[in-house]
């Protein structure tokens, strides 16, 4: 079954291929290009050894079936079964991952919009979300950036996710979340509403795709802001970059030097610029952002209410569920299957 999915033996042949580049004289000349390679090359092995896990699942399964009598051995033979049918769903929708980013890591950014304080403490609640999904699926994520609000939550932040199809997983997630909820920050705890914007960038592999002219630059240090550690508060580390001919700004602070920083910034704004790039181009914007649209009311790709009744809804694909607070805690991967398959 598994081999109709994809086809391992090319997996296998791609993976050799990368493994016969990284053992080249010259491997580390090109740090960056290094580093996707044994990035990719790992998705690979993890992809692979996936398929071994599941043959030798499926081989067990149909030993215990054969030989199962008891309620207990019965009983196993179910748990078994339903931890194959989890493996192949995950693997099945990995063939939905076709586009040009899909394997490229992701920076995801929350914005707090309509709705004030509730709204920064909305989008901190996204932010522990996404955290939580990353930790579900092993994804590896940093906080590249974080601007917190002065009463509570956040005013931004940004993540940069790694692992196996991050962008896949993710680009359909791209738009504004509403909240409805009594407010813990309204002195009459009425029911208010607050919305907070999601915007995924794939992380471009390649830097020559987009060109920029340092003049266009300007760059500027501050002191990182956290929670603490030896450099935190006490050197000009974080970096802020200012593309000045669109306006656009990155900065970042999850680095210990000014220089790690720095890098990290440049990707971020290789990633705005490139999607700027493609906006122009009303075929690939569809495709890469979906209908770009303000954080406010009408605008909502999903819906998430605590009051007067829980449930999570989402306006795309219609899928809903009553645990607002398991989603909350990381399971949304309903809601990203559902918009995946929508989209094919």
């Amino acid at each position: 079954m598994c081999g109709t999915l994809f086809d391992v033996s090319q997996k296998e042949k791609l993976l050799k291929d990368l493994e016969e580049q990284s053992a080249h004289v010259g491997f580390w000349e090109d740090a960056e290009k290094a580093k996707r390679i044994l990035q990719k090359a790992q998705n690979i092995r993890s992809i692979i050894k996936r398929f071994t896990k599941i043959s030798l699942e499926r081989e067990e399964l149909g030993e215990w079936i054969a030989i199962a009598q008891s309620k207990e051995e019965k009983q196993q033979v179910e748990k078994m079964l339903f931890s194959l049918e989890k493996e192949i769903e995950d693997i099945d929708r990995m063939t939905l991952f076709s586009g040009r980013y899909d394997e490229n890591d992701v920076f995801l950014t929350i914005q707090s919009g309509a709705g004030g304080v509730d709204a920064q403490d909305w989008a901190e609640m996204l932010l522990r979300m996404y955290l939580r999904w990353c930790e579900r699926h092993s994804f590896v994520a940093t906080i590249v950036d974080q601007s917190r609000g002065i009463e509570a939550g956040i005013k931004s932040a940004t993540l940069k996710i790694s692992g196996i199809y991050p962008y896949g997983n993710l680009k359909y997630e791209m738009g504004t979340h509403r909240l409805v909820r009594l407010s813990p920050f309204n002195a009459n705890q009425l029911r208010q509403t607050s919305f907070a914007k999601v915007e995924i960038l794939p992380v471009i592999a390649s830097l020559e795709e987009v060109s920029i002219d340092e003049k266009d630059l300007r760059i500027d240090t501050f002191r990182a802001s956290g929670a603490g550690g030896q450099h935190i508060n006490k050197t000009d580390s974080a970096v802020r970059i200012t593309h000045i001919s669109t306006g656009i700004v990155v900065s970042c602070q999850s680095e210990r030097s000014q220089a790690q920083n720095k890098e990290q910034a440049m990707a971020f704004l290789v990633a705005k610029l490139h999607t700027k790039a493609l906006e122009e181009k009303k075929e690939e914007t569809e495709k890469l952002r979906g209908e770009k649209k303000s954080a406010q009311w009408g605008s909502q790709i999903r819906s998430y209410v605590f009051h007067p009744y829980t449930l999570v809804k989402d306006h795309r694909t219609k899928v809903q569920t009553a645990q607002v607070y398991d989603v909350l805690d990381g399971d949304i991967d309903m809601f990203i299957e559902a918009e995946l398959r929508n989209q094919v």
